[in-house]
């Protein structure tokens, strides 16, 4: 029976699978815990289950010496130190698939809500501004038969793709060495939107120049990673009007704090980050997560494994 340690309560049941074979500690605050107390945890455990709010670099695994398996309950891995972990032949799993079409519906609905400017509406009738119908108000943009730029060609841009064909719209797509370049795609698209991962390279992939590669009337959407945009730019743009509006689920930082710049601009649309947040999506995840742990606990390799190179040295490792 190994010590896992969890870092937030999950929806569902299955960290009771993981209860019933190994002695498990969930952290029962609402907020995640500060490094010091991540690092105090993780320092006995031999499993750590962790959210994408939890920072898991080269220090922390120096700390951790019993540490064998991390789950992220997340596909991103973009909180962990993944090199650092393959050196010390930790496996590293992740939650891929499960929640491709809960965070393609948001986004379909988050590009619906800049287009229509659904918020801004709400908005307009919770203050009590709304006194008659008028022709001229609050005029957004179809999105039927638009042009859409979709960065990241994987699983969640696929899906998006195909949900935005009911509208007709034209797609671009752009990604990692293949379909039209980024430039291209900024200046045809009607809307932009962004799922392509967290790396080096892809970090303020949309910056000043990009945004003002966009047309004045196109809109840009992300649910993907918040630091794939400038923020202090986007807040910039849309106060300048340098295009129409943005939504968001994801920011940078995460959550942005009550006075940032970014809260201020007109024609945006801010959510906590809502992506997979289905039921199933989120129960789901939970199970990935799980298995993840009780395989890795068991000696066998990890079914959804973002290190797999770890199973690869062990391979080839000679018999002691």
């Amino acid at each position: 029976m190994a010590r896992v340690f969890v870092t937030r309560q999950l929806p569902g049941g299955a960290l009771d699978r993981l209860g019933a074979a190994h002695e498990v500690e969930v952290w029962a605050e609402r907020m995640p815990p500060e490094p010091p107390q991540l690092r105090d945890k993780t320092a006995a455990a031999e499993a750590l289950l962790t959210l994408l709010t939890d920072a898991v670099d080269a220090s922390l695994l120096e700390s951790a010496p019993r540490l064998k398996a991390i789950s992220n309950y997340a596909v991103g891995t973009d909180n962990i130190d993944l090199p650092a972990a393959t050196a010390r032949g930790i496996p590293v799993g992740n939650t891929p698939d499960v929640l491709t079409e809960a965070t393609a519906d948001l986004t379909l609905a988050l590009i619906l809500a800049a287009a229509r400017r659904i918020t801004e509406g709400d908005r307009y009738v919770r203050a009590g501004e709304w006194r008659t119908w008028e022709p001229g108000l609050l005029l957004g943009h179809d999105l039927s038969g638009a042009t859409v730029g979709i960065v990241g060609h994987g699983r969640i841009g696929r899906a998006v793709g195909r949900r935005l064909q009911g509208f007709g719209c034209e797609l671009i797509y752009t990604s990692r060495g293949s379909d039209a370049p980024l430039t291209e795609l900024l200046e045809r698209a009607d809307f932009v939107t962004l799922h392509a991962p967290l790396t080096d390279d892809s970090r303020h992939l949309i910056g000043a120049a990009e945004l003002k590669r966009m047309k004045p009337t196109a809109h840009l959407v992300n649910t993907a990673r918040g630091p794939l945009v400038d923020s202090d730019a986007l807040a910039r743009a849309l106060a300048a009007g340098v295009l129409a509006g943005a939504a968001l689920d994801v920011t940078d930082p995460e959550p942005l704090p009550g006075d940032h710049p970014l809260l201020d601009a007109p024609n945006l649309t801010v959510l906590p980050h809502l992506g997979s947040a289905t039921h199933s999506a989120r129960e789901a995840m939970a199970e990935r997560a799980v298995d993840n742990l009780l395989a890795a606990l068991s000696g066998e390799r990890m079914p959804f494994c973002a290190n797999p190179e770890v199973y690869e040295e062990r391979a080839t490792r000679p018999a002691p």
